[in-house]
């Protein structure tokens, strides 16, 4: 029996002002394939999901992160679920309905506690997709989305209490507190993070290749084509899988992963890991100290400027 009305995560949304630089960089570099182009908004499949798609990038003058979207079971889960948050206050943006964008839908839009605008829909129709083959070093589909919020213990509790995610793991610093909170909506040890930093934005995507193998030529294909790498190849503790993280033209940090831990629900039970244990940031010890400087890479611009307004569609 599920525990949360999500299902998983769908696609997250930006606003870029150097869009036909991040088009570039995702259509030619990162692996993903344009399903839909209008001109100003590029909507990117992975060629492994049945999602219609797992990001979408809007030129816009302002650089912002415009939504993340998520999965419910069904139309009686949407219902049931904006039928919960609007009597709890919740502030939505739009009603259960149809969904008029790329592969319909039946959903609806609310904002978070930091005024992100999130997305919950159902009967979105399935992409036609196919497995990747070995040696393919492209996503096969979003892993995980993570934020940075100003006050994660509240975040923490919000996503707890109003969409049912459970904590997998906690990062913690002796000195400092907790700095990472890991969130599963499913067996996947995380779809999403929460990140300590000094604004709300978005701290990182990370998208899910095939293999070790295809990760690894993955990430030196990225290296290869210039983009700057500000840590790894390594393997996490939290979830055990691997990274290697680049910023792509607009200065989001996009991370490239496989072999994500998968959680059995019965046995699972959350761990504190000290940031100050090397081992904590990276096991293989090959991508080299989490350091200042990396955390500073993905505190991103602040997103506080425009919560509270809803994108455009």
């Amino acid at each position: 029996m599920s525990f949360s009305p999500i299902t998983h995560i769908r696609h997250f949304d930006l606003a870029v002002p150097d869009f036909d630089q991040q088009v570039e960089f995702y259509k030619n570099h990162w692996g993903l394939t344009v399903q839909h182009d209008d001109g100003d908004v590029v909507y990117f499949a992975a060629e492994g999901s049945p999602e219609q798609y797992i990001t979408r990038v809007r030129r816009s003058p302002d650089k912002r992160l415009d939504l993340v979207a998520f999965g419910a079971a069904d139309r009686a889960s949407v219902d049931r679920l904006a039928q919960e948050l609007g009597s709890k206050g919740i502030r939505l943006v739009s009603e259960p309905g149809d969904l008029q964008t790329l592969g319909g839908g039946y959903g609806f839009r609310f904002f978070d506690l930091e005024g992100r605008t999130i997305e919950v829909s159902a009967e979105v129709e399935t992409r036609k997709h196919r497995k990747i083959e070995e040696r393919e070093s492209i996503p096969v589909r979003l892993s995980h989305v993570v934020l940075n919020s100003s006050q994660p213990e509240k975040m923490l509790a919000w996503y707890e209490e109003h969409l049912g995610f459970r904590l997998s793991d906690t990062l913690n610093h002796p000195h400092v507190g907790d700095l990472f909170y890991f969130l599963r909506c499913n067996s996947q040890h995380h779809s999403m993070a929460i990140a300590r930093g000094p604004h709300a934005s978005l701290q990182h995507a990370s998208f899910e290749l095939r293999g070790l193998d295809e990760y690894m030529r993955g990430s030196g294909r990225m290296i290869r084509a210039g983009y700057r790498k500000i840590w790894g190849p390594g393997r996490h503790a939290a979830g055990d899988n691997t990274f290697t993280y680049f910023v792509d033209p607009n200065g989001n940090t996009m991370e490239m992963t496989t072999e994500l831990e998968m959680i059995d629900e019965d046995t699972w039970h959350p761990t504190i890991f000290d940031v100050q244990e090397p081992e904590t940031s990276d096991q293989w010890g090959t991508g080299g100290d989490m350091d200042e400087f990396i955390s500073n890479e993905m505190f991103n611009d602040s997103d506080n400027a425009h919560l509270f307004v809803a994108p455009p569609v």
